[in-house]
């Protein structure tokens, strides 16, 4: 059945957890620069961080789907290339996951990193889906729209990463004492 022509609660479900997946990704890398940052180990705190997702990866993706199993009463034969698939699946995203953190460490800032990756993962998804499986009529019969949308991600993510805007300024130490001087003192720099 195409997905459009789903059942409404049914288009209503996937768009509800895609939905969640955007929420959940893209604080991803907000949240693990902040774990990095909150090492205070400039050196290791990256690695340190990266041990503690891993630890999160099998609360929510070891124990939670073995318990959904069990509870279940699923069946416990696996098929190899799915297997196969899986494993290597798992260590594209821990790579990825890993070259985030990386990129931090390089002096990367979480907004330029994580637009760079949200928008350029789902034009490599669609690139690699559509070698995968070529659409029908060929490549010139891609509608206009789907490459436009393509041509966007693109252009997006480079203009959020090229202009986002600078966090504040830090004033100087010496600047923010010659302020307080001046709150705390009366005219001609006489105390109050």
């Amino acid at each position: 059945m195409n997905e459009l022509n789903a059942p409404h609660s049914q288009h209503q479900s996937w768009l509800f957890f895609s939905l969640i997946t955007v929420g959940c990704w893209g604080l991803y890398g907000a949240f693990l620069h902040s774990g990095q940052m909150g090492m205070q180990d400039p050196v290791h705190g990256r690695y340190k961080a990266f041990l503690c997702v891993g630890m999160a990866y099998f609360l929510t993706a070891v124990l939670a789907p073995l318990a959904i199993l069990l509870a279940k009463g699923a069946s416990w034969t696996f098929a190899p290339s799915g297997i196969a698939w899986s494993l290597f699946a798992g260590i594209v995203g821990a790579a990825g996951a890993f070259s985030v953190l990386l990129a931090f460490g390089a002096k990367g800032s979480p907004a330029v990193v994580m637009s760079i990756v949200f928008a350029g993962a789902p034009v490599l998804n669609a690139i690699y889906s559509l070698v995968l499986h070529p659409p029908a009529g060929g490549w010139q019969k891609l509608p206009v729209q789907f490459v436009l949308g393509l041509v966007l991600a693109a252009v997006g993510g480079c203009l959020v990463s090229l202009y986002k805007p600078n966090p504040p300024t830090a004033r100087p130490a010496s600047a923010i004492s010659r302020s307080a001087t001046s709150i705390n003192s009366g005219p001609a720099g006489q105390p109050l």
